[in-house]
């Protein structure tokens, strides 16, 4: 069974002050035009279908025409609800639209039922896992402490006892949204963090032929069989050395699996300059870069007049400007925030503590503090489903 793996559309995010819907639109219709001339057998999208909750009307209007594209080619689709989704505005009509062979997976109860499709060698299981938000989870999966490994693993669970019961020989696939140890994050990735641990190991995912995963933004490999498409576009500058691409998957009767990358349509690179803006302007080295997107770091001791309007006579589409001039490191002036750079939510908290109190928190501030930032996440995670 041929799989065509993608997941992180954002459909509605725009790329700095640059509208992406055209760039969407533009890469559904190279799906499209993929799974008919490579001859996929069913599409899977592992969450982050929107970019919000409550997406723009244009964003919806553009998830419809996929639908209905996807739906005429006749093959069949599987899709489930990531981070930024509302799963319960996404799964509105599965039942419906699934006549159509577009399957919807929204709800977590139904994790361990799966899509079954078929080929000439037998039953593929498909396992939609949308995300899985610990707090809100915990008592549909009975775990005692809501974290993401513990949710995931008892879905996993459910996964596998359905698999269990099956004709031996079934081949199954899993779609998830989670950060898996071994990824590689980018800027562009809404934190998930609950517990101090945001990622899951691999392992959870054991006894599956091919885990689809969706939340990072850069397309990679974790093991043979789990993998991440990436998103399909850039929505961040820390994604400058992304390939965008698609997972082309090959199931073989045996459950073996075999993968070929599909590049992207991309409207245009990436680029991070740095230096100062005279050495910017003059640097024949840079050429490459006059029709990208680029994201400007000047380092002059003294902010230079106009900046951005010099910058973009060579650099036209120039989207960001920031300072960093170039200090001594025992420099007072050295600014805040490259005092946090690299610093999580607690150590910021615990050193905030120790800056203002002259010691540093003990064992049971820090739980008390970690216990705080968890309640403010999934305080904010429940902000965004009532939405």
């Amino acid at each position: 069974m041929r799989i065509l793996h993608t997941s992180d559309w954002h459909l509605g995010r725009a790329f700095h002050r640059v509208n992406m819907l055209g760039a969407q639109a533009e890469f559904i219709g190279h799906l499209v035009t993929t799974v008919r001339q490579r001859e996929a057998d069913v599409v899977v999208v592992s969450g982050d279908v929107y970019d919000r909750a409550v997406p723009p009307l244009a964003a919806v209007e553009l998830f419809d025409d996929a639908l209905h594209r996807l739906a005429a080619l006749g093959v069949p689709t599987v899709m489930i609800s990531g981070n930024h989704d509302s799963a319960r505005r996404l799964g509105v009509g599965a039942g419906l639209i699934g006549r159509a062979g577009i399957h919807l997976r929204t709800d977590p109860a139904a994790c361990g039922t799966p899509v079954v499709l078929s080929d000439a060698h037998g039953d593929v299981a498909f396992y939609g896992l949308p995300y899985l938000e610990p707090a809100l989870v915990k008592d549909e999966f009975r775990v005692e402490r809501a974290g993401h490994e513990a949710v995931l693993a008892a879905a996993m669970d459910r996964v596998r006892a359905d698999l269990a019961a099956r004709a031996p020989g079934t081949r199954s696939v899993v779609l998830a949204h989670a950060f898996v140890t071994g990824g590689r994050g980018s800027d562009s990735e809404r934190d998930i963090t609950v517990g101090g641990v945001a990622a899951v190991p691999a392992g959870v995912f054991d006894g599956v032929d091919y885990v689809a995963l969706g939340h990072l933004h850069g397309c990679q490999t974790i093991t043979d069989r789990v993998r991440y498409s990436g998103s399909p576009l850039p929505y961040s500058f820390s994604e400058a050395d992304h390939r965008k691409s698609m997972w082309l998957v090959d199931l073989a009767a045996d459950g073996a699996v075999t993968a070929e990358r599909v590049d992207c349509p991309v409207p245009r690179p990436l680029a991070r300059i740095r230096g100062t803006l005279e050495d910017l302007l003059a640097d024949p080295g840079l050429a490459r870069y006059e029709e990208a997107w680029v994201e400007a770091t000047l380092t002059d001791a003294v902010r230079p007049a106009d900046p951005m309007a010099r910058l973009t006579e060579r650099f036209p589409h120039t989207l960001t400007l920031a300072f960093d001039p170039e200090r001594r490191p025992d420099d007072p002036d050295v600014s805040y925030a490259r005092r946090l750079a690299g610093r999580d939510d607690q150590q910021i908290a615990e050193d905030f503590v120790a800056h203002v109190r002259g010691a540093a928190p003990d064992e049971h501030e820090r739980a008390v503090l970690r216990d705080a930032l968890d309640a403010a996440r999934a305080d904010d995670a429940v902000r965004e489903v009532a939405r």
